[in-house]
C-alpha cells in the first residue's frame, strides 16, 4: 500500500459530478426500501439489528466505492 493509497482512504470525497451524486442517491434509496423492508418483515432480536447493521455497512462501502474513484 502505498502513501497514495492511505490519502485516497482517508480523505473526504464529496460526489463531484452529478452523476455520482444519482448513484449515491440511488444507493441510499434501494438500501432504505430494503431496510424498512426488513424492519417489517423480521421479527425484533440480535439478528434483526445485525441484519440491519450489515445493510447499513453495505450502504457504507457501496458509496465509499463511488466516492473513491478518481476524478474523471
Amino acid at each position: 500500500m502505498s502513501a497514495d493509497d492511505i490519502i485516497r482512504r482517508f480523505v473526504f470525497h464529496p460526489a463531484d459530478t452529478p452523476q455520482r451524486r444519482q448513484a449515491h442517491e440511488d444507493i441510499h434509496t434501494a438500501c432504505l426500501d430494503l431496510a424498512l423492508s426488513l424492519h417489517t418483515a423480521l421479527p425484533a432480536g440480535a439478528e434483526k439489528q445485525a441484519a440491519l447493521y450489515r445493510l447499513e455497512e453495505v450502504t457504507f462501502w457501496a458509496t465509499a466505492s463511488i466516492a473513491s474513484q478518481p476524478k474523471e
